[in-house]
């Protein structure tokens, strides 16, 4: 897919999916998440490379929309985990789960309560491609792709902002204008997990509450960050999240100056 091509098919289907969004049932959403949940968020790289191993497997036996959506995904963690510290081996592979993941988007025969994940990790996968090639183009790209699916999922699916925000945290400081996302989308997965206890799972709150302290380390928040820390680590009980980051956080704030335990 050429990549110019984004912005009109961006227009294209913003009404369709906007409609689309208001007749998700958030019950099938969660189903497909927890069929979804493996290929996730994976930060262990040999767990990693196994499940990359058997989730092509299952693709060939079985080319189901939800396999493809899985293959889509771990290529996505693959880039994310692994591409940027291989030469040669894991190159390619945002462009391998952009270009899957744009096929499944684009079809009209996706199901419906699929799209918050496929449009998730599109936008995420477009700014892997745009790092991978330091092209920034594609980075601006990606956001105009997040602020969609944030707009039209978000309500059902933490999916949207989680991706955001864990992009926008981790851009240089020039990019203030996106990087001012960090802090929003993941207090507002905090207030929607508040709401409904049923909205987030416990890894992504993990990842969730960690990240929230990250960004406010300042004396201001520092009792509020401890909390969210202890949150993220209780979260975790087997280092599959946040916890690790976590305790090295929460250690460096007790060192800070006039802290206030």
């Amino acid at each position: 897919m050429k990549y110019k091509l984004i912005a009109l098919i961006i227009t294209a289907m913003t009404v369709t999916n906007s409609l689309v969004a208001q007749q998700l049932n958030f019950s099938k959403v969660k189903a497909f998440e927890h069929q979804l949940d493996d290929v996730m968020e994976l930060i262990d790289t040999t767990e990693l490379k196994h499940k990359l191993k058997e989730v092509e497997y299952n693709y060939q036996q079985n080319q189901t929309e939800i396999n493809r959506t899985r293959l889509g995904i771990i290529y996505h963690e693959i880039a994310l985990n692994l591409s940027f510290f291989s030469k040669t081996e894991f190159k390619g592979y945002a462009k391998k789960s952009f270009d899957i993941l744009s096929e499944l988007f684009n079809s009209t025969n996706t199901s419906k309560e699929l799209l918050p994940f496929i449009a998730s990790y599109r936008a995420s996968a477009l700014s892997l491609v745009g790092a991978e090639t330091k092209k920034l183009k594609l980075l601006g790209e990606a956001f105009t792709l997040f602020n969609e699916a944030v707009k039209n999922f978000s309500s059902v699916s933490y999916l949207p902002e989680f991706l955001r925000g864990s992009v926008a945290e981790n851009l240089p400081w020039f990019f203030f204008t996106k990087r001012k996302f960090a802090k929003q989308d993941f207090q507002s997965i905090i207030n929607k997990q508040n709401k409904n206890a049923a909205f987030a799972n416990s890894k992504v709150m993990s990842f969730t509450y960690w990240a929230w302290a990250k960004q406010r380390q300042s004396k201001k928040f520092r009792n509020q960050s401890i909390s969210y820390l202890d949150k993220a680590i209780a979260l975790d009980p087997h280092y599959k999240a946040g916890r690790h980051k976590a305790e090295d956080l929460k250690a460096k704030m007790k060192h800070y100056p006039e802290f206030d335990y």
